[in-house]
């Protein structure tokens, strides 16, 4: 048997060839790594305990996270006065930042916190 290495498309293969007049068996390709094995990833610390909820805030318009991220920034303060469609905060999401705006005019009260990881439906903020 003779062995080959095949480049083809970027992939290489070591090809083993049967000489003529051996036996009529297939012959064996098996593809070679080009780059070099990676490291084993480390292992994932246990996640911390989520922390106890805010307590409900009472009357007003809730403003709904509409998609699973991360609270990049809050753009106003609570208490602040927001206009409807004003952006009042920053949602990061699948490497994208989203802007969320107030869904009616009012005084915004933030629930959610800079930085906290945040689920869809969760509650962001009260307008009243």
């Amino acid at each position: 048997m003779r062995k080959f290495n095949v480049n083809v498309n970027g992939n290489s293969y070591v090809v083993e060839v049967e000489e003529v007049g051996a036996e009529n068996t297939a012959p064996v390709v098996s593809p070679v790594n080009a780059v070099a094995p990676a490291a084993p990833a480390p292992v994932a610390k246990p996640a911390a305990p989520a922390p106890a909820p805010k307590p409900a805030v009472t009357g007003g318009t809730t403003l709904k996270c509409p998609m699973p991220g991360k609270v990049l920034k809050l753009l106003c303060k609570d208490g602040d006065k927001v206009a409807k469609n004003q952006k009042v905060l920053l949602l990061e999401a699948m490497k994208m930042e989203n802007d969320i705006v107030a869904p009616a005019d009012g005084i915004i009260t933030y629930i959610a916190k800079e930085g906290e990881d945040v689920v869809s439906q969760q509650d962001l903020a009260v307008i009243k």
